[in-house]
């Protein structure tokens, strides 16, 4: 028998089979893929906006960020000299108030408000609150105390208060996340 030349129809039957498949993998794919994504309400909590023009210095306020407590304090001078003036190199978790602020805004200390012990919020944001040795924030479950930079200086949490990604959007508005 002699080969044909040309497609046959076997061949015509295979291309089109595989190409339906492809297709219909494509169509069951991208629905759950997409699923995946992040939703609306996720997508609208991944970063907050905080009008910072009421903050006196020496103030702080709480505010929330992805469900937690965030901490924005606007820094006297004298905390700042504070801060300053520690040996980096002595603290547990060695940063420096320059490393944990925005250049040309180092009075602004922007901080999750959740103890690195076991996730406790500290009190010193609100007015009243006792702010531990060091003048920075205290964690009352557990005794750790937190200098002016919200640097862990005593007590059993092993780091400083974490600070988040934020950037300054104008003069009075900063946006978290």
């Amino acid at each position: 028998m002699a080969e044909q030349e040309g497609v046959r129809r076997r061949d015509f039957i295979n291309v089109a089979a595989v190409s339906a498949a492809g297709v219909a993998g494509i169509g069951v794919v991208i629905p759950l893929v997409s699923q995946m994504s992040a939703s609306a309400d996720v997508l609208a909590a991944s970063s907050t906006e905080v009008d910072i023009s009421a903050i006196q210095q020496g103030q702080a306020i709480k505010a929330i960020f992805r469900k937690q407590p965030v901490f924005i304090r606007n820094l006297t001078q004298r905390e700042i000299d504070e801060a300053n003036k520690v040996d980096v190199s002595s603290l547990r978790d060695p940063q420096s108030l320059e490393e944990r602020t925005k250049e040309g805004k180092a009075n602004w200390l922007i901080t999750m408000g959740v103890c690195t012990h076991l996730g406790c919020v500290p009190l010193g944001a609100g007015e009243g609150e006792p702010r531990g040795e060091f003048g920075g924030y205290f964690c009352p479950c557990h005794g750790s105390h937190y200098d002016t930079a919200a640097r862990i200086r005593k007590g059993p949490a092993p780091l400083n208060l974490q600070v988040p990604e934020y950037e300054f959007t104008s003069d009075t508005v900063v946006t978290i996340g």
